[in-house]
């Protein structure tokens, strides 16, 4: 039994050390080393302090600022555990809202949101993805149409002429990955900080 019992126990710590430790600590080397800013979670710094990441969306409510998409990621509820509440890009809770197309409380969000856009912007048809979640609820990015259709809100707001913000947004556009993958896109941080640089 013991010749049998052996050879498992060889295998067993020489795999958890090879699979479990070695190969972990050797990609993770090899990422720290090749992409140091990815590996080290895509941080954005301003006057050195972390500001956010590049691959996680922040809830920016106030009127100057741009909006990404909508959240659906929730926390327990501090009054009662047993329930949750929503808590927009909470990222120890990613996931979406799991409603579907026949869901009347979707359906109710979604008439909510178009309606307050509308009033927003009612010269401007309201892009899609100001009124969708993402399937993980931290979507940082924001179509090129829907960072233009926030447009006069934010110069109204930060009392700046609509062709600097306009210009502002045309110049955080980021193209297709490698030329060919995905859509343009704009990343909501990365456009408000520039935003801030304005000094207004």
């Amino acid at each position: 039994m013991l010749n049998q019992l052996r050879p498992a126990l060889v295998l067993l710590v020489a795999f958890t050390a090879l699979t479990g430790l070695a190969y972990p600590l050797a990609v993770t080397g090899l990422a720290q080393a090749v992409f140091p800013a990815q590996a080290a979670g895509s941080l954005i710094e301003r006057d050195g302090r972390v500001v956010g990441s590049r691959l996680i969306g922040q809830n920016f409510a106030e009127a100057r600022y741009f909006h990404g998409r909508p959240s659906a990621t929730t926390a327990a509820d501090p009054a009662d555990a047993a329930r949750t509440v929503p808590a927009p890009y909470n990222a120890a809770a990613s996931l979406g809202s799991n409603l579907g197309p026949t869901s009347a409380a979707l359906a109710e969000r979604v008439k909510a949101d178009l309606d307050a856009l509308k009033a927003e912007n009612p010269n401007a048809p309201v892009p899609v993805d100001l009124v969708t979640t993402s399937g993980s609820g931290l979507d940082p990015d924001l179509s090129p149409e829907a960072a233009r259709f926030q447009v006069p809100r934010v110069a109204k707001a930060r009392n700046l002429p609509e062709e600097t913000v306009q210009d502002l947004v045309t110049a955080q556009i980021a193209g297709r990955t490698l030329g060919f993958l995905g859509e343009p896109r704009i990343n909501v941080l990365a456009l408000n900080l520039a935003l801030d640089e304005l000094g207004r």
